[in-house]
This record gives structure tokens, sequence and C-alpha cells, in this order.
């Protein structure tokens, strides 16, 4: 059984410093049992985090609002990516961002800050966007018993080097309504192609360059990646081969990950 202290020790001994930007992707299963349950994970990283860092979660609805359904409320609508985001969101202190399909949730140093303006923008992830303010923080991304084809932050990166394939070209006519209530319209791009399921055979490549580290949080096996490195590394691939995501690519090349990059 774990417990807060066991988990704050583990947090310690992750590399993850208390002044840290941790962002946090997360399988609340395979933590194992816990006292206090997902309270106690939420209050461990809160804690961490708080006062001199910035926790924040991806609190994604690509799967709920939709052409069909096109409203996004910042308050109301449901994250599609597990309990912890959704805990998190509604938690006092917490600041979600107003994009109707991949919006973060961020708590402690300027977070209201970190979060502001994402519906301005018409894709998920763009320059300027909450995604590109944590490679501007060079934050830490932390995959709690989840593999990094779940690393959303990649998708970004793939929007900023302009990658194959990775937008819808027609944008679709999504509202926002915002915690005053008030009601924007924001025109949005979805990421098409299934990008990520060539992410992970980015692990060895990001392990060599020293950006990727494996630690244990509770019972689940956890990868921390360093956001600038990463980001940067892909943006080189994706100045060479702008379509090494893409499904043709990896069809006509099936082994390039592995042969093609050094």
């Amino acid at each position: 059984m774990h417990s807060y202290a066991s988990l704050t020790r583990d947090l310690e001994r992750s590399g993850i410093r208390r002044q840290d930007t941790l962002l946090v992707h997360s399988s609340m299963k395979s933590i194992g049992q816990v006292e206090g349950r997902a309270d106690t994970v939420l209050d461990v990283l809160s804690d961490y985090l708080r006062d001199e860092g910035l926790l924040v979660f991806p609190t994604l609805t690509w799967s709920n609002v939709n052409a069909e359904q096109p409203v996004f409320s910042v308050r109301d609508t449901p994250s599609v990516v597990g309990i912890l985001p959704e805990l998190f969101r509604q938690r006092p202190g917490v600041h979600r961002s107003r994009h109707p399909t991949h919006s973060v949730a961020a708590l402690g140093r300027d977070a209201e800050a970190f979060v502001e303006g994402h519906e301005r923008f018409d894709s998920p992830a763009a320059l300027g966007s909450p995604w590109e303010r944590l490679r501007q923080r060079r934050a830490k991304i932390m995959f709690i018993g989840a593999g990094i084809a779940s690393n959303t932050f990649l998708h970004g990166v793939e929007e900023w080097g302009q990658a194959a394939h990775i937008l819808s070209d027609t944008p679709q006519q999504l509202i926002v309504i915002d915690e005053a209530g008030r009601r924007h319209s924001v025109p949005s791009r979805r990421h098409i192609g299934n990008h990520s399921r060539y992410y992970a055979c980015l692990e060895p490549h990001f392990e060599a360059i020293g950006a990727l580290s494996r630690v244990r949080f509770g019972d689940a096996n956890t990868t921390i990646l360093d956001a600038e490195p990463c980001a940067v590394f892909v943006l080189a691939l994706l100045k060479r081969f702008p379509a090494a995501f893409t499904l043709e690519w990896n069809q006509a090349n099936p082994n390039f990950f592995a042969d093609v990059l050094p």
C-alpha cells in the first residue's frame, strides 16, 4: 500500500525539482493501491509543485467535442484521459485553458497566465499556446504507467515543424463557454493520421541524447522526458523527413526509426 509519504519520496528520487514545470500523463491503476486513492496522488503532485513550480495535466476533450457536439464548457465538459486529470481540473486553484479539444489544467506558479489565450488558435497545440509554453519553460513530461505514444506535446512539435498530414485542412466550427458563461466561436482544425502510433520509436533516440529517464512512481513504470531537447530532436527530424510519422511513409520505410536515424 502506497502512501502520501512514500509517493513523495518517489518524486524526490525521480529528479523532478519543486521548481519545475511538470506535465503529467497518467494511469491511476498502474500506481497500485494508494491510501486515499486518486486524491492522495493529486495531493502529492500538487503539494510538491504548487509553491515554486507548475503542475499541468492534459484535460483533452477531442472525442466528445466535435462537429456533431460542438460545445465545450471550461467548467463542465469532462476530460477523456483518465481519472486524475478529471479530478484535478475540478480542484480549487486549478485553471483550465479554453481550447475546445486540447485544453490543459494547471496549478501553481503563474498557472492562470500559463493557460491564457488558448482559444485564440485554430489548432490544438499551436505556437504560442500552452503546449509551446511547456517548451519555453523547459518542462518535464511524466508518463505514469503510460507510454510516450500518449505524448500530446509531440503533436505540438509536429505542428511547429509543419509535419505532413498532421492537421485537417478545414476547421470545425466549435464553441467555447468560458468560466463566466460567455460563448466564444473557436474554429478548430483537428489532428489527423494517428501519428502517435510511431512516437514510441523515438524512445531510444531520446534516451541517447539524455532526454529520457525511467523511474518508479508507486508500482508504475514511469518515463520522464525533457521537453526542450525532445522538441529540438523532432524538429530536426521533421526538417529532413516531414512525413516521418505518417502511415504511408512507414509502410514504405518499415525500418526507418531503427535504421535511418542516427
